[in-house]
């Protein structure tokens, strides 16, 4: 039932920033209404990750495991569709990017919990800062190692014309 409902919450947040702006693209969001609107559909596919997340590992009786596996799939889907079938930037980033939270809590989830519940049984603390120090750490290489884009960017309009 909650997956069903932030499905549909989900949808009234994007058809409700299209309404408004004409687009759901995140390289556009340089307004406050933008900013918000986009920061409740973040909330809203967090929500609606951690339910399908359960939905497909507990109530469908997937196991954490196998609803990584599946929602690994699942953010590729769109990849492949943007890269050979023309699916748009745009609904292939939100496509893959509601995907990524179930994704995460699932193997979060079996690493974390209980032989008995199918997990590694490693414990959440553990787990939930093993997996703070790696998106630190990531954080910290992108801030060291910029791309080409962003010294692209960061360049006056002139230079890099």
């Amino acid at each position: 039932m909650s997956t069903a409902f932030f499905a549909v919450s989900l949808v009234v947040v994007f058809a409700a920033w299209y309404g408004c702006e004409k687009t759901l693209s995140i390289h556009s969001i340089y307004t406050t209404r933008r900013e918000a609107f986009y920061w409740a559909a973040v909330m809203t596919t967090f929500a609606l990750g951690t339910a399908a997340g359960d939905l497909t590992a507990v109530t469908l009786y997937l196991g954490y495991f196998a609803s990584g596996v599946m929602f690994a799939v699942v953010v590729a889907v769109p990849a492949v569709a943007h890269r050979w079938f023309r699916l748009g930037a745009i609904p292939a980033f939100w496509l893959a990017y509601i995907a990524t939270r179930p994704l995460g809590a699932s193997f979060a989830d079996w690493m974390g919990v209980s032989h008995a519940r199918g997990g590694l049984d490693l414990g959440a603390g553990p787990v939930s800062l093993a997996l703070i120090l790696l998106i630190a750490g990531f954080v910290v290489y992108m801030a060291l190692n910029p791309t080409a884009e962003d010294i692209a960017s960061r360049q006056p309009a002139e230079q890099t014309r």
